[in-house]
């Protein structure tokens, strides 16, 4: 099951065949300003978080694995065409939607704990000490129970329990329940931590030291992972995706320096970007995006690629906007 908060629902069991999805995403960002949209089928779950401006994150999950980004967005789409989904959107604290929608992200930095020796009481007080932002995963009698304990900067702001169906809640009695069933059973605690790729506290000092923030850095990731999908969908070209690229990105270094593939400050690899360089959003965009148009008209795809970025570009309006973009 995937983790969200359920305890302020605004829509219940919409049923998927009436319903467009991107529409409805409009329609809850101008009506509830954050919060995540919940699809449940009989095989897939997904979930869309979002905010006023933009969406932030979104997950596939079915019997194969789990997604996230832009590609868990475009599978819950087209799995929507041909599954029924109950939809629930849930209203979420604007404060608090940047910890839901990274919990995907958190990895994990203490394992192995053992109800014989480490007290979950403690382990919270520590947690709470260390200003965690994350979770604490208790698992009981080889799993018959467990709960998850979530928290934001140290505080606790809800847990997820097996005897409450594993959702959301903030019942400080299921909590306390959680330590005593931890003191009379052998169990494990593992903790994962949640580490923003940007905070909003530093992005003056980002600009200052001419980097792209996460955003753009995401943004594009995600441009590439459809102009990606595009070229395997084409049977025509058979060349490989990737070498395509880095041979536009060597044509384009003289200009661009930081795409130049011998460098390595650029790297697309799992529809992400990793960068190291030393370029603004404007000139990462630009050495992006006119990476990307020449290939497509090369290859004869732009229209299309276009036509797939439609639902892409409504989701990063307000980015694109302020550094210029085009396709």
């Amino acid at each position: 099951m995937i983790i969200i908060p359920r305890e302020i629902p605004v829509l219940e069991n919409l049923n998927s065949y009436y319903v467009d999805i991107p529409k409805l995403v409009e329609h809850c960002q101008g009506e509830f300003g954050s919060g995540c949209i919940h699809l449940q089928s009989p095989s897939i779950e997904g979930v869309i978080f979002f905010d006023n401006d933009e969406l932030l994150n979104s997950i596939f999950k079915n019997k194969e694995g789990q997604i996230e980004g832009q590609a868990a967005l475009d599978d819950l789409i087209e799995a929507t065409a041909e599954h029924n989904f109950t939809i629930h959107v849930y209203k979420i604290d604007p404060k608090k939607i940047y910890f839901w929608c990274n919990i995907p992200t958190a990895k994990e930095i203490y394992k192995g704990f053992r109800t014989e020796s480490t007290d979950l009481e403690g382990l919270i007080q520590e947690m709470n000490s260390e200003k965690l932002t994350g979770y604490i995963d208790v698992s009981l009698d080889r799993g018959k129970e467990s709960g998850l304990v979530f928290f934001d900067k140290g505080q606790i702001i809800g847990g997820s329990y097996s005897w409450d169906k594993g959702e959301v809640n903030g019942s400080k009695r299921s909590q306390e329940l959680l330590i005593q069933k931890a003191k009379a059973s052998s169990g494990i605690f593992r903790v994962s931590k949640i580490s923003f790729p940007m905070d909003e506290v530093n992005s003056e000092s980002k600009d200052i030291r001419n980097e792209p923030s996460w955003h753009s850095i995401t943004m594009l990731g995600e441009l590439l992972g459809i102009f990606e999908r595009v070229i395997r969908s084409n049977k025509r070209i058979k060349a490989n995706f990737n070498t395509l690229l880095k041979k536009k990105f060597a044509e384009k270094a003289d200009e661009y320096a930081f795409l130049d593939p011998f460098v390595g400050e650029f790297v697309y690899a799992d529809r992400k970007i990793t960068f190291v360089g030393d370029a603004s959003d404007e000139e990462l965009a630009r050495g992006v995006t006119e990476s990307v148009k020449e290939l497509a008209e090369e290859f004869g795809v732009l229209p299309e690629l276009r036509n797939e970025c439609v639902f892409w570009a409504r989701k990063h309006q307000r980015e694109l906007g302020r550094i210029g973009f085009s396709l």
